[in-house]
């Protein structure tokens, strides 16, 4: 049974180089309700301006050009910090030390359950929430 998402307000943004996960992720999220834009690669995201509007971006670690890890560095050094969920197909317990460690929310396995992932997004958001908080009373 799939948990109603506590803010699907926010955009979810998901980028993953397999068209199918793309589209998997992104018909699964808004069968839940969320606003989703999904793109093929981290370049694409940042040139798209999203990262600005996103919520929680769910972020394929393996990625052709830039990776996810590579992306995750470009926007940890501009705030407003997005909150991030790692998906991966390599089951590597160092990488996701390491994005965990940079500040990643969480970092899932392939396959993962769509329980895991909609309470990881629902973590995010609820981090985000908080995060923008102070901004919005400014």
């Amino acid at each position: 049974m799939l948990r109603v998402p506590m803010n699907n307000t926010s955009l979810i943004s998901v980028v993953d180089d397999d068209e199918s996960v793309r589209e998997s992720l992104e018909s699964l999220l808004k069968s839940v309700g969320f606003t989703v834009r999904a793109f093929a690669g981290a370049e694409e995201f940042l040139d798209s301006g999203a990262s600005d509007e996103t919520g929680c971006l769910i972020l394929d670690v393996r990625l052709g050009g830039m990776s996810g890890q590579e992306l995750q560095r470009k926007l940890i050094s501009r705030p407003p910090p997005v909150p991030i969920v790692f998906i991966t197909a390599h089951g590597d317990e160092a990488v996701r030390a390491r994005v965990m460690a940079d500040g990643a929310i969480d970092c899932l396995f392939k396959p993962f359950s769509e329980e895991a992932l909609l309470s990881a997004v629902n973590t995010a958001l609820s981090l985000d929430d908080r995060a923008r908080e102070p901004r919005l009373r400014t």
